[in-house]
């Protein structure tokens, strides 16, 4: 029981850990980050685990992992309200070729990012942009001003 309670302990650390690092940084993952990533896994691994390394434990901590896994993925998707605090909501960073320059500041994100996604989606100028939207999942979704 020992595992199960520090599996589901460490869980929820990295699950705020995660919603607070941001989005863009979660998406866009540089070769230092993966290897970051590996690294905290195996801290993760012996915090859960401690000196048990038995099979029944490696069990354990992983099943009660998946199991808060798809529990947060089904009480995000069942409900409404806790939706914003799980899964975040879309922050708008230009309106009407404007950029909304603290919302960019409140996702550490500079102009110059921005920029570089909108060429990426063929995007010449933020002034043909009708609005930018950073996604849930880090990506920065476009609509051009009509012509």
């Amino acid at each position: 029981m020992d595992i199960v309670i520090r599996a589901a302990v460490i869980f929820v650390f990295v699950y705020v850990l995660c919603r607070m690092l941001g989005r863009r940084e979660l998406s866009s993952l540089e070769p230092f980050d993966l290897i970051l990533l590996v690294v905290i896994g195996d801290l993760v691994q012996q915090g859960v685990t401690q000196s048990d390394y038995s099979v029944t434990g490696a069990l354990l901590a992983v099943t009660t992992i998946g199991l808060l896994t798809v529990l947060v993925s089904y009480a995000n998707f069942k409900s409404d309200r806790l939706r914003p605090l799980l899964a975040g909501e879309p922050i708008v960073l230009i309106d009407d070729g404007e950029v909304i320059e603290a919302n960019l500041r409140r996702q550490r994100l500079t102009r110059e990012e921005v920029e570089a996604e909108a060429r990426l989606a063929q995007i010449s100028s933020l002034a043909d942009v009708r609005w930018g939207i950073l996604e849930t999942d880090g990506r920065i979704s476009f609509i051009e001003k009509s012509s």
